[in-house]
């Protein structure tokens, strides 16, 4: 099973180099008074209050990789004539647990329509991928997935041992409007129901697994269980939803607002001072019927050759005893916390504050796990033009990661991390979107 999640891993690395060489989703450019749809991805009361009279997504794309096990230096693009993941230019981090983490979002087509200045509708479609690998020994990832490495003996415990890739699609329906209004405060609510289409997924755990590796003869010893499992039909390289499963989500959010003391302009410039918001996002699930588990007592001693040759199935079939079942498998969404602070400096410039935090466990296998981030935002905003250079605290990566994205007209681009990835020596996590809609705005 461990092949799926390394070519879960490869699937992540691709899109990180094919879409534009690319979590929380469009860091850094879903927060600002002329987001419009995009709000329905961090909080769906922002919907109500838009500037816009209509907004129209018509494709939006981001995706994020992060992990702690390797980092590239990307600061020396003039010594990658060897290949993007030559030696040179990669350096890692082995450690007991070590955690890989990635996400593909893409946003398609996309309606918000303010009703009027108290009520707001929207709809939604969306396709997503997440991958999750937790608590593996870096060392044994290592030796057991590059026939090249070059490691020394080691005896390691991987507690709590997670890996997932699950891939979904989304067709949302939204209302927002304001629940509470005076002169100098305004308080807006909002809610996203969501039909859920599942395209599959593949998970795997184990609560013990210990290994030993003795390079003098390229054996790895193993102890305790694995298991692992997968929903029908699924196979990672080829995702679609020619038979897929079903599910119920939502999306509820407040924002609060403490509003300027003249904010008579209201559509051209932004009529809060302080704005506070609160959202939980993705409560659901999709259950999957006649899904695959297997389970293993994984006490033996192989030779690494099998883990090279093989994918993980084979090797479990052929060297561990163990035991099969059909069940009913359910899939948890990303349920994630949104805490958000905005404020108004002067004029046509802000900052942001957004945390973005767990509800889900990864041991709460099978489920999805976002992120956790805490990310500081300025922007510049105008009604056709934002610059905005978010700078973020990132779970399973070190160090900070600033970033730049614009706004222009239709067009949206951006990176939570690409400044720190251009002058870093170690970069750890690299993010990248890119959107284009019809924002149609309101009379002044």
């Amino acid at each position: 099973m461990l092949s799926y999640l390394k070519r879960g891993l490869l699937f992540a690395i691709l899109v990180l180099s094919t879409t534009i060489s690319y979590a929380q989703s469009f860091i850094g450019g879903t927060m600002g008074g002329r987001t419009g749809v995009h709000y329905l991805l961090t909080n769906p009361a922002g919907i109500t209050g838009s500037k816009m009279k209509l907004d129209v997504n018509l494709l939006s794309v981001s995706a994020i990789i992060s992990n702690d096990y390797v980092g590239i230096n990307l600061a020396e693009l003039d010594k990658f004539d060897e290949g993007f993941f030559s030696d040179d230019n990669l350096s890692t981090t082995p450690s007991e647990q070590n955690n890989f983490l990635g996400n593909v979002d893409f946003l398609g087509p996309s309606v918000l329509l303010n009703l009027n200045e108290r009520n707001s509708v929207a709809l939604s479609t969306r396709f997503r991928t997440y991958f999750n690998l937790n608590n593996i020994g870096g060392d044994f990832y290592q030796v057991i997935s590059n026939e090249d490495a070059e490691v020394e003996n080691f005896d390691l415990s991987m507690e709590d041992l997670q890996g997932l890739l699950h891939a979904w699609g989304e067709i949302g329906a939204s209302y927002g409007r304001v629940l509470m209004e005076n002169e100098d405060h305004i308080l807006r609510g909002g809610i996203t129901l969501k039909y859920l289409m599942g395209a599959g997924g593949v998970y795997g755990s184990s609560n013990i697994l210990g290994a030993g590796y003795s390079s003098s003869n390229d054996i790895i010893s193993t102890s305790g269980s694995l298991q692992y499992g997968y929903t029908s039909g699924f196979d990672s390289e080829d995702v679609n939803f020619s038979d897929p499963s079903s599910g119920f989500g939502a999306d509820l959010g407040l924002i609060f607002e403490i509003r300027e003391t003249d904010y008579s302009d209201s559509y051209t410039m932004n009529d809060h001072k302080l704005r506070f918001g609160l959202s939980v996002m993705d409560i659901g699930s999709i259950n999957y019927k006649a899904s695959r588990r297997f389970t293993y007592n994984t006490t033996a001693s192989i030779h690494v050759d099998e883990f090279l040759d093989k994918d993980l199935e084979q090797v479990l079939e052929d060297n561990y005893e163990g035991s099969e079942f059909t069940e009913d498998k359910r899939f948890g969404l990303p349920t994630s916390l949104q805490i958000f602070a905005d404020y108004h400096i002067s004029s046509l410039f802000y900052v942001n504050l957004q945390v973005s935090l767990s509800i889900k466990d990864h041991g709460e296998i099978p489920v999805s796990k976002m992120m956790n981030q805490l990310t500081i935002t300025p922007r510049f905003e105008t009604r056709w033009l934002s610059v905005y250079s978010p700078v973020s605290f990132r779970e399973y990566s070190s160090g900070v990661y600033w970033g730049l994205g614009v706004r222009v007209g239709p067009l949206m681009v951006g990176s939570g991390s690409i400044i720190t990835n251009l002058i870093s020596k170690n970069s750890q996590s690299a993010d990248a979107y890119i959107g284009l809609k019809v924002p149609i705005y309101r009379r002044d």
